[in-house]
């Protein structure tokens, strides 16, 4: 392993550790409640005028702000817990994806009531309803659907020898160090914007722009260890569902929810085929372009 590289390990291990040390503290939902309470106390300044500027011009004078502060909150370290994730198994990486594509929906749904006051009145809601029940109901979907995604996973390995094994983990550990880096530097820029300009800068719809890219990465990367036209396709498959996640993100009320629950589904449809054809294909290597690399049938690392 050379200097840079080792340097890379070394980083990555000891943020995993700090993260790990943070979360078995308690520190995951001390963070979220400090949120939610100071989300509240900023509402309540807000509504007696004590806020400066540019603060003032971002935070509104609903209360429901704090839960959509706590979720947003929730959703930042759930990207960064996914980061994480993606060394141990790129399928349960896009799994998680679209976790938090789901998660956004709910979290768009108190994002609507967060124009109104309390208490609410029926007049005033007439128009966002149609939009909290389709962003709640698309989130249902997907979370049902995530369950049978998951249920799927068979997690086949692609490599044999120990020492492909910890190559393709180590060349995971870097890509999943570069995502971490781009998480930080858009989260950075993300409170630049809003500090300074009073601009509020679409978190999540950077992040999952980035997911694209680093899911192509690791599309790349497993190449070099087996370039196998099922685990080519499947990986693949798996980037172009990030892609509608990412339309999902910029797309309006009902269209959002429809794209999601269809990225969800074309992730199982990837994951059924694979797993109903990928042993035949494996079978046979002249169908399968490629076919399999001598020594490429024992377990190393995770798809």
């Amino acid at each position: 392993m050379g200097p840079l590289r080792s340097l890379l390990d070394r980083s990555y291990h000891a943020l995993e550790r700090g993260w790990e040390r943070w979360i078995e503290s308690g520190g995951y939902g001390l963070s979220l409640i400090a949120v939610f309470l100071g989300a509240l106390v900023l509402v309540e300044l807000q509504r007696f005028g004590l806020l400066p500027e540019p603060l003032a011009s971002v935070v509104p004078e609903s209360r429901f702000f704090a839960i959509n502060a706590a979720f947003t909150a929730f959703l930042v370290l759930e990207v960064i817990g996914l980061a994480f994730g993606m060394v141990d198994s790129v399928a349960n990486t896009a799994g998680k994806q679209l976790e938090i594509f789901s998660l956004i929906l709910l979290r768009k749904s108190f994002t609507e009531l967060q124009e109104f006051d309390t208490p609410i009145e029926w007049t005033t809601l007439e128009g966002p309803v149609a939009h909290i029940l389709s962003d709640a109901f698309g989130a249902l979907l997907i979370f049902g659907i995530v369950g049978w995604y998951y249920s799927m996973q068979r997690h086949r390995p692609i490599v044999t020898s120990e020492a492909e094994r910890a190559e393709f983990i180590q060349s995971k550990k870097e890509v999943a160090f570069l995502l971490l880096l781009g998480i930080a530097a858009i989260g950075l820029y993300a409170a630049w914007s809003l500090a300074v300009d009073g601009e509020v800068v679409s978190f999540f719809n950077a992040v999952f722009t980035l997911f694209i890219f680093i899911d192509v990465l690791i599309v790349l990367v497993s190449l070099k260890y087996n370039p196998d036209y099922r685990i080519l396709f499947r990986n693949s498959g798996f980037a172009v569902s990030t892609v509608m996640i990412r339309l999902a993100l910029a797309g309006p009320p009902f269209l959002n929810a429809a794209l999601g629950v269809a990225a969800a589904l074309f992730a199982v449809g990837v994951t059924w085929v694979y797993n109903t054809f990928g042993p035949e294909m494996e079978a046979s290597p002249e169908v399968s372009g490629t076919g399999t690399l001598p020594g490429k049938d024992a377990p190393s690392s995770r798809e």
